[in-house]
């Protein structure tokens, strides 16, 4: 199943970069990346390959810091993600 997770505020780099950190450690492969503006809402994309698996990762204004992508390696994610916050 696909799941999504929102990690928190699309504004904080600090997560941002814990997010790359985590993703590399996982050996994520960018695929692709994308930015666009629609109306007042700015969007980011990036295109991971994980273990064979599409991640898709998203910071939309006003909704936050998104992943999505196969539900276990989301909480496997997440759960890194929030260890790495908390250090």
């Amino acid at each position: 199943m696909t799941r999504t997770i929102v990690l928190g505020n699309e504004y904080d780099d600090n997560l941002r970069s814990i997010l790359a950190h985590v993703m590399r450690n996982l050996g994520a492969r960018p695929l692709g990346a994308d930015w666009s503006v629609v109306g007042s809402q700015e969007v980011t994309t990036a295109r991971l390959e994980l273990r064979g698996k599409i991640v898709d990762v998203e910071s939309e204004t006003y909704v936050g810091l998104s992943i999505t992508g196969d539900e276990n390696d989301m909480d496997e994610i997440a759960t890194l993600v929030s260890v790495r916050r908390t250090e």
